[in-house]
């Protein structure tokens, strides 16, 4: 009889969150990683907290303060959410500053690559930063000195600021004793001083933050500033549109911008020296208990060092350059329909160039044959080439469609300014489904040969954004197979238009079809395993959250089905539990490429069943966005997935393996040959060469 699914199977969301949040901050302190790759994993572990306290911690807080116990599978309320997570999150900025003091700048300032603090100021580096500050900086800053005719102002949310303590009166005879200097976001972070002015190194550095502080006194002229300490309030910053009262969704969610910038507090981050008299007239200010405030060993968000990264001129300090391959077929043919009906071409990036993309685009702009682009667009990027190709498209005369995701997370304003951008070439523009996010990746060509039409398509599992091409590891397959060009056809005319939801021959589609195919899959399998078949799911993807999908791979490895997850993000379910989930594994790998592949596997009787997706085994993803999910339909490409993913499943460099008790262990090759499933994907791309760490 199988044991009973409890609350206590199920890891919370929001924990398993700062877990991650943890192994990207050990990659700052891996000694094999180049030193400014360490810095700018210090730098990204400080903005995924940013937007941990923003979004996560900020919907949390509503919720305990409207009353909510609701909770999840796990059983653990709002309040003690906030409590646990107050003790996890302060634990790793004590680690953050603790690496980027007792490692990173050492490391750094050993490749002479310095950040100058002000008591190690020189006379020359002084004088030459007092003309900066007076010319520069002072003509920007707007200090407050608070009284009664100037309350406490309205501190824009994660801006730089500094409290100063004064003594002395001015001008008119006030003296408050305290004043606020709001640092302009026009200003950048940091300061690279000139070697020629200021006899310093190439690569001396000076924060904004420190110029302003140690200049404080010629902004309060004729009285003596006794203390100076900057400090930083992160608010809720999650959008609410009440898109069923709405009428126009985009100037809604122009409205609600605003409101991002000044949400309920939920963070107040100051100096570590700040004093506790000020700290607590800074409690009173934004209404926070002392278990939101963080005190920071150095600059007040670390995020400011990437100025390091984009300003040093050290090739030798960071990851090796490579060149992404194009697939040969692609080489050979004279344009890219050609290749593509010679068979599907399924791209792996960043291994893989996305330049075959934005080539279909572009080639259906320029190709007469060619009658209609349609695309979907979830983040693309400034100064998108993609969006280049399609307004080339729209110039050329094709009928192009564009649906946009207005709300996807921190790009709202980017794709707002995209939509009416794209207007104004005449490119039909759409926003998708009300309620529900659109965050399918899909293209689609329509070309006219000879008497029929055509459709070209590429499905992707990540988003159609060449930067991030470069940096996250995705699938993307180009096909002209008619079924599949016929489902998103499909789709498309869904999205665009109304009516009932089309019947699909090849594509599973949130939230309409492709949760309850996911777990009739999974019941094959264990349905297999009852047999006394071999049974096996093999499934990566970047987060795992979803109830009854969980509670589903338990029976699963109950019925002595094999499950072997690759979940770089939250993952709710608990591997390892005698009588629960012994036959299931879970591993995280961290390296240089953020992981984002969306891949599921079915054993299927030894006839592998394959599916790429844009979603993720999460709630949202599942019910309440636009999803597609789509099959590899030849044996060469789903071999290649697979011996990918077994890939993975054999690194013991950069893996991270999850215990029964929720906790993550870095695998070591403890006597094995070293295997970085990243790195072995890196050697096969460039061919002959290896490239060095």
């Amino acid at each position: 009889m199988a044991e009973p699914i409890t609350q206590e199977h199920f890891t919370n969301r929001e924990l398993s969150l700062l877990e991650f949040h943890d192994r990207v901050l050990s990659q700052a302190q891996d000694e094999k990683i180049p030193p400014l790759e360490r810095l700018r994993f210090l730098c990204i572990s400080s903005t995924n907290l940013d937007e941990f306290f923003e979004i996560r911690v900020g919907g949390l807080k509503e919720r305990f303060e409207a009353g909510s116990m609701v909770t999840g599978p796990e059983g653990i309320s709002p309040r003690t959410q906030l409590d646990q997570i107050a003790r996890r999150a302060h634990e790793l900025v004590q680690r953050q500053y603790e690496t980027l003091n007792t490692m990173l700048l050492p490391l750094l300032a050993e490749q002479d690559i310095r950040v100058i603090r002000r008591e190690d100021w020189s006379e020359q580096q002084t004088h030459w930063l007092q003309y900066y500050f007076e010319h520069e900086v002072l003509p920007l800053l707007s200090p407050i000195g608070l009284d009664p005719a100037h309350p406490f102002p309205r501190i824009l949310n994660k801006s730089l600021n500094f409290i100063v303590k004064l003594d002395g009166k001015d001008a008119f005879g006030r003296n408050s004793g305290q004043a606020i200097v709001q640092c302009p976001r026009a200003l950048p972070d940091m300061i690279k001083l000139s070697p020629e002015q200021t006899q310093s190194g190439p690569n001396d550095y000076v924060f904004m933050s420190s110029i302003i502080h140690y200049f404080m006194d010629e902004i309060f002229f004729g009285m003596s500033v006794i203390g100076c300490y900057q400090f930083r309030v992160t608010r809720n910053s999650d959008l609410f549109v009440d898109e069923e009262e709405t009428g126009d969704l985009r100037r809604a969610i122009e409205g609600e911008l605003v409101y991002r910038q000044y949400g309920d507090e939920v963070r107040l981050e100051v100096a570590a020296n700040c004093p506790d008299d000020l700290v607590q007239f800074l409690f009173k200010q934004f209404e926070i208990s002392e278990v939101d405030l963080y005190r920071a060993d150095g600059p007040v968000n670390l995020n400011r060092l990437v100025t390091l990264i984009d300003q040093t001129n050290r090739s030798d300090l960071l990851y090796t350059h490579f060149d992404a391959r194009v697939p040969r077929v692609l080489k050979r043919k004279d344009t890219i329909f050609d290749a593509i009906r010679k068979g599907d071409i399924l791209l792996h990036h960043p291994f893989d160039s996305f330049m075959p993309v934005v080539d279909l685009i572009r080639q259906a702009a320029k190709d007469p044959q060619v009658l209609a682009i349609k695309q979907t667009l979830y983040r693309t990027g400034v100064n998108s080439i993609i969006v280049e190709a399609l307004v080339s498209a729209a110039r050329a005369g094709k009928e192009v469609t564009v649906i946009i995701e207005l709300l996807a997370r921190f790009d709202e304003e980017a794709n707002v300014a995209l939509a009416e951008r794209l207007q104004e070439y005449g490119i039909h523009v759409v926003y998708g489904i009300v309620g529900y996010k659109t965050h399918a990746k899909m293209l689609l060509v329509a070309r006219r040969e000879g008497e029929k039409l055509r459709h070209y398509v590429h499905l992707g599992t990540g988003n159609y954004h060449p930067k991030t091409a470069q940096i996250y590891t995705d699938y993307g397959l180009i096909t002209c197979n008619k079924q599949i060009g016929d489902d998103v056809y499909r789709v498309f005319l869904q999205l665009t238009s109304l009516g009932k939801v089309s019947k699909l021959d090849c594509l599973y589609q949130a939230p309409f079809t492709l949760h309850k195919n996911l777990m009739r899959k999974i019941n094959r399998e264990i349905t297999f395993a009852k047999a006394g078949k071999p049974a096996r799911v093999l499934a990566k993807m970047n987060s795992l959250y979803e109830e009854h999908m969980v509670r589903k791979l338990y029976e699963a490895s109950q019925a002595g089905v094999q499950v072997d997850l690759i979940v770089r993000g939250v993952c709710q379910i608990r591997p390892g539990i005698k009588g629960i989930s012994e036959n299931i594994r879970v591993r995280s790998i961290v390296g240089r490429f953020l992981e984002h592949t969306r891949v599921f596997c079915f054993h299927n009787d030894n006839d592998p069943d394959v599916m790429l997706a844009s979603a993720d085994w999460m709630s949202r993803n599942m019910f309440y966005r636009v999803e597609v999910g789509f099959p590899l339909l030849t044996k060469k490409l789903r071999d290649k997935v697979i011996k990918d993913l077994e890939l993975y499943l054999t690194d013991n460099l950069q893996a991270w393996e999850l215990d029964s008790g929720g906790q993550y262990h870095l695998q070591q090759p403890n006597g094995h040959d070293p295997v970085s499933a990243q790195r072995v994907l890196l050697d096969e791309a460039i061919g002959s060469g290896k490239l060095k760490p």
